[in-house]
């Protein structure tokens, strides 16, 4: 599978549109002979246009320089991204696409929406050196998606060698010759017209910041799915975060959310954190473990080693996790729940405050007690509630930011301290099997000072914390 960027802006234009001379706009030298393409194109989507609403765009086109199956995707700004495949005969889309967009249709089915036959006429713009700088497409456009035909004229510019000041020099004088921007996104989106405006449930409580939050963690779950299957460290960090986030909301949050159906989907929030903590850990430590080993060269090879092995298992489990049927049952169930949420059931501040305090209490016994288990428990109330303090932190300006700031820092702390202990326990594994715990022993007094010089950190960034200016704001 192949993939580009592509950067474009489309036009509006009326019956008999004549295109202006475009010589002299951002560097065009010349342009050479149009070129006519007839193009038929079939648009794949769900009943219920899922990739239309989620901005994507799947199809089978036949004609023109690049025939075969395109999927176009979000990219950065208002660029796209075009995933192509070389055509096949049938309605059967490849595998490959229907791989990048699984997390989206999930079970739901595949099948043609609509048809749209184009009469492309293809000019190209060109510098004094002969490279094309960009493409201008004038296009009829014929459409079917189940109800009368359509027909319309439009423009489209997309940049080849040239910049985006290109762009912007085509656009002052195509909208001088009685052009103008796009009404739609897409051909495919002004052929579904009306279908693609209903919305889907629940998409019109948004200004809840209980469900507004839990939604954006949703979205960012199958934001991260392609990224997270190609081995992206980063990617597997998020959508961990963002399970986590979730599953706090629908436990912080509770009166929002059906208890049932919110129960048994933070059980499932727990399973597929537990699958991207196997990769995520492991990639973490083998990090620390390996520049603290730095030293002792056969100690650094086996410590790697075994780590390695652990995250190719936890990528192997996480890879059967993701393409399993469990998976996407879960993503239904996450839109199911959010869609049917009840807006202001839960009194956010007053929520967040009481999980706070919580945290708070099981801090200052764990650091009484100086045991590392009961810091860790706290470690973890703590996130519960800043995750608590971010939905509510938007409202609250910078208030809300400083606090969500000094609660991150005392978690980075308390992180800190746990991968300490994690990295002991590691040491003590591996060491087990060692010819020579020698080595070993140093590393582990080392990881045990950390834990110590963390440990005796924890008052002053608690201190900062929990300062009566930052908290004022809750209540």
């Amino acid at each position: 599978m192949q993939s580009a960027t592509e950067s474009e802006r489309k036009y509006d234009v009326p019956a008999g549109f004549t295109l202006p001379p475009l010589t002299g706009a951002g560097g065009v030298s010349c342009s050479g002979e149009p070129q006519t393409h007839e193009l038929d194109a079939t648009y794949f989507d769900t009943e219920d246009l899922r990739l239309a609403r989620n901005k994507r765009t799947l199809r089978r086109r036949t004609g023109g320089t690049d025939a075969g199956w395109h999927l176009k995707t979000p990219g950065e700004g208002s660029d796209r991204t075009e995933h192509r495949l070389p055509l096949t005969d049938g309605d059967d889309v490849p595998a490959e696409l229907a791989a990048e967009v699984r997390t989206i249709v999930r079970t739901r089915p595949l099948r043609p929406v609509a048809t749209l036959r184009t009469r492309r006429v293809e000019t190209s713009l060109c510098d004094a050196e002969g490279r094309t700088l960009a493409l201008v497409a004038q296009d009829e456009v014929e459409a079917e998606a189940g109800g009368d035909p359509q027909r319309w004229q439009e423009i489209e510019v997309e940049l080849v060698d040239g910049g985006p000041e290109l762009l912007d020099a085509v656009e002052g004088l195509l909208r001088a010759a009685g052009a103008t921007p796009a009404a739609g996104p897409s051909k495919l989106a002004r052929a579904l017209g009306d279908r693609l405006r209903t919305p889907r449930p629940g998409k019109a409580r948004k200004s809840d910041p209980v469900l507004g939050y839990a939604r954006e963690q949703r979205d960012a779950i199958e934001a991260h799915d392609a990224a997270v299957r190609a081995g992206d460290p980063d990617a597997v960090h998020k959508m961990r975060v963002a399970t986590r986030r979730l599953r706090s909301t629908l436990k912080t949050f509770r009166p929002s959310f059906d208890p049932e159906r919110a129960e048994s989907l933070k059980g499932e929030l727990k399973w597929l954190a537990h699958r991207l903590g196997d990769v995520r850990d492991g990639q973490v430590l083998r990090q620390k473990l390996a520049a603290a080993a730095d030293s002792f060269p056969e100690v650094a090879a086996r410590v790697r080693e075994k780590l390695e092995d652990d995250v190719a298992r936890g990528r192997q489990a996480l890879t059967e996790a993701l393409d399993s049927d469990r998976y996407l049952a879960l993503l239904d169930a996450t839109d199911a729940l959010l869609d049917e949420a009840r807006p202001g059931a839960a009194s956010a501040r007053r929520r967040a405050r009481k999980v706070l305090h919580r945290a708070d209490a099981l801090l200052d016994t764990a650091v009484s007690d100086g045991v590392d288990a009961e810091l860790h428990e706290a470690r973890k109330k703590y996130k519960q509630a800043r995750y608590a303090v971010e939905v509510i932190a938007p409202a609250a300006g910078k208030p809300g930011r400083k606090l969500v700031s000094a609660l991150t820092s005392l978690q980075d702390v308390l992180g800190a301290h746990q991968d300490s202990v994690v990295a002991r326990e590691v040491l003590r594994d591996v060491a087990r099997t060692a010819p020579d715990a020698f080595a070993y022993g140093i590393l582990y007094a080392r990881q045990e000072r950390i834990g110590e010089e963390t440990f005796h950190e924890l008052p002053g960034v608690i201190r900062s914390s929990r300062k009566g200016k930052l908290r004022r704001w809750l209540g």
